[in-house]
């Protein structure tokens, strides 16, 4: 894989003895990839990621992973909080929701999940902390969205995707803790996080008997 450099001044050492344990897929929600990369590489923004993934497959480094960049803001995945001190940050451009969401290219996805293998090789990241910034912070984030393809990603040993859903029974809200997500939160911003992940076709925030058999068979991968 080709990566070309465009060092962001905005990053600073990882804590001591903090893991990378943790990878954060975003979108970049801006009109175009280079509006998005100039933003991250912009010292006023104070905002940056490791990698930015172009919608033709081009990558971008921006900072390296063993420093710390600031891609995640306030964010929780299974207990652990300031997740940009154990994670890997990558952007992927796509305007969003705001500006005119659309599907990931083929290219596109596949860079992603090439660059996405390689740093596995590189750090210890189990399945289950491949996520997405909308899972980690589901008060504030909606990236990457219902039209990612996570279950493309997990097919090539990226992330989880169950092979058939689970009973359709249990506590919801159990089982978003025991995946991961924080329950401090409103039932409805954690089950859209979750359905924007593991069930795209239907993202209302409801923990109907298709979402609860969803989050059963997410919840017996872990």
């Amino acid at each position: 894989m080709r990566i070309r450099d465009l060092p962001s001044p905005n990053h600073d050492e990882r804590p001591a003895g903090t893991p990378i344990d943790t990878m954060i897929l975003h979108y970049t929600g801006m009109r175009t990839g280079e509006a998005a990369i100039a933003r991250l590489r912009d010292p006023a923004s104070r905002v940056s990621s490791h990698y930015v993934v172009e919608e033709d497959g081009a990558v971008f480094r921006l900072v390296p992973e063993d420093r710390r960049a600031w891609h995640a803001g306030v964010s929780s995945w299974r207990g652990n909080t300031v997740l940009n001190s154990r994670s890997v940050g990558i952007e992927i451009v796509n305007p969003g929701h705001e500006w005119g969401y659309r599907p990931f290219p083929a290219l596109q996805m596949a860079a992603v999940c090439e660059l996405c293998l390689a740093i596995l090789e590189r750090h210890p990241i189990p399945a289950r902390n491949v996520v997405a910034h909308s899972d980690v912070a589901p008060d504030r984030k909606d990236d990457p969205g219902e039209l990612f393809d996570w279950e493309g990603l997990a097919a090539n040993g990226v992330g989880l995707w169950p092979a058939k859903d689970g009973a359709a029974e249990g506590d919801a809200l159990t089982l978003l803790g025991a995946i991961g997500y924080r329950t401090d939160l409103p039932p409805p911003l954690l089950l859209r996080a979750f359905q924007r992940h593991w069930r795209q076709e239907k993202v209302d925030g409801i923990a109907d008997g298709g979402t609860l058999a969803r989050l059963n068979a997410v919840a017996a991968l872990l």
